[in-house]
C-alpha cells in the first residue's frame, strides 16, 4: 500500500496485526489500542518499531500515557465529519510532546490535509479510490491561514496588522 508521507507519496512500511496474532518478521507491525493494553509486556519485548491504531472515541489520556511506546500513532477517522482525531493529535504534539508519527486514517479526504498537517499529523492513509497525487497537490493550495495553529504558521491577521 502507499500512504502521503511528510507530503510525499511513499510505500508503506508498516503492516496492520490482528489481534492476538504475532507481528511481522519483517516490517513494522501496527496493533489495536486494546491489543496493545491487552498484551503489552509481550509487545514491547519485540525491540522492533510498534505503531498502535486508535478509534477517535479513544481516551486521550489513556493514548498519551502509552504513546512513547510507538513510532506510530494511527488515528482513525470513521466518517470525514467526525473533528475528534483533530483534537487528539493535537493534544498529543502540544500537550504530551509526542514527536513519533501520527497518521490519519480512515475517510481521509484530500481537502482536509492541511488542517490535519497544521495540527500534527504527518502521514496519510487516503480513503479507499483517493487520489494520492491529486492529495499532494493539496499542500501546495493555499499559502496562508486563518489561524494560528501550527509551529511557524502566521495567521492572515498577523500579517494584516503588519502591514
Amino acid at each position: 500500500m502507499r500512504v502521503i508521507s511528510e507530503r510525499r507519496i511513499v510505500d508503506d512500511a508498516w503492516i496492520s496485526v490482528e489481534p492476538g496474532a504475532a507481528l511481522p518478521a519483517a516490517g513494522h507491525g501496527v496493533v489495536a489500542f486494546s491489543d496493545w493494553l491487552a498484551r503489552k509486556d509481550t509487545l514491547r519485548a519485540t525491540n522492533s518499531p510498534l505503531g498502535v491504531r486508535v478509534h477517535s472515541d479513544v481516551d486521550p489520556a489513556a493514548l498519551a500515557a502509552e504513546a512513547p511506546n510507538f513510532a506510530l500513532i494511527a488515528i482513525e477517522f470513521p466518517t470525514f465529519k467526525d473533528g475528534r482525531g483533530y483534537s487528539i493529535a493535537r493534544l498529543l504534539r502540544d500537550e504530551h510532546g509526542y514527536r513519533g508519527d501520527l497518521r490519519a486514517v480512515g475517510h481521509v479526504l484530500r481537502d482536509q490535509l492541511l488542517a490535519m498537517e497544521r495540527v500534527g499529523f504527518t502521514s496519510f492513509e487516503l480513503a479507499p479510490g483517493k487520489s494520492l497525487e491529486s492529495a499532494v497537490e493539496a499542500f501546495a493550495e493555499f499559502s496562508h491561514a486563518y489561524e494560528a495553529i501550527g509551529a511557524g504558521i502566521t495567521s492572515v491577521r498577523a500579517l494584516r496588522r503588519r502591514a
